[in-house]
């Protein structure tokens, strides 16, 4: 059985050179787009939509869909796929670092000991967790997040490039930090949050913040 990528969008691009850095074979990506169907994407055919995997009895497959509500959506929609958890040869990993099924780490990120993460997170390049980080299933750590030691994220939170929490502080599910944000405070779910210190901006809308998963 072959591996398949989903999403051929330009996270798609990303994960999908992650496995190839990894030496690991892609058989097709696949996305709902059908305006992509044919084209190649590093050399791999895009071939169709993700229906295609429920032809297969447990096929493997690394989501590669950005948007971390979409992402658990189609994590729960093929829960008979074998959702592979990808780690580059060049991000650095300690050993008692415990990572969840479908989650991929970047080149040049770093996860120190103690910390968890859950399942389908992106942990993109150059993002650090400190010592005991608790990263909850479905979150995105942009490029650059800087999480200190101790950290707490819920359920599908954002963190936007370069932004950065201190040691100890929680951040609700669903919340995003914006671009160069620093979390000094704990924040609350399901808000926008921006600037130094990082401060609510606006509560997110239902169908950016889903209330059931």
């Amino acid at each position: 059985m072959g591996r398949f990528v989903v999403g051929a969008g330009g996270h798609g691009k990303v994960v999908l050179s992650l496995l190839q850095a990894c030496g690991l074979a892609v058989e097709a990506v696949l996305d709902d787009a059908s305006f992509r169907w044919g084209e190649t994407l590093l050399g791999v055919p895009v071939t169709g939509p993700t229906e295609l995997l429920l032809g297969f009895d447990e096929p493997r497959a690394v989501l590669a869909v950005g948007g971390n509500a979409c992402r658990l959506s189609l994590a729960r929609r093929f829960s008979r796929v074998h959702w592979e958890t990808a780690i580059h040869p060049r991000a650095w990993v300690h050993e008692s670092v415990r990572i969840g099924p479908g989650t991929v780490v970047f080149a040049g990120a770093i996860l120190q000991p103690g910390t968890e993460i859950g399942a389908h997170c992106i942990v993109n390049t150059g993002a650090l967790a400190d010592h005991d980080c608790r990263i909850g299933e479905g979150v995105h750590l942009a490029p650059g997040t800087c999480l200190a030691g101790g950290v707490t994220l819920g359920k599908g939170v954002f963190f936007g490039v370069r932004s950065a929490a201190i040691p100890g502080v929680s951040v609700g599910d669903w919340t995003v930090v914006g671009a160069g944000g620093v979390v000094v405070r704990d924040l609350p779910e399901r808000v926008v949050a921006v600037g130094v210190p990082a401060r609510p901006l606006r509560t997110l809308r239902k169908e950016e913040a889903p209330e059931e998963e």
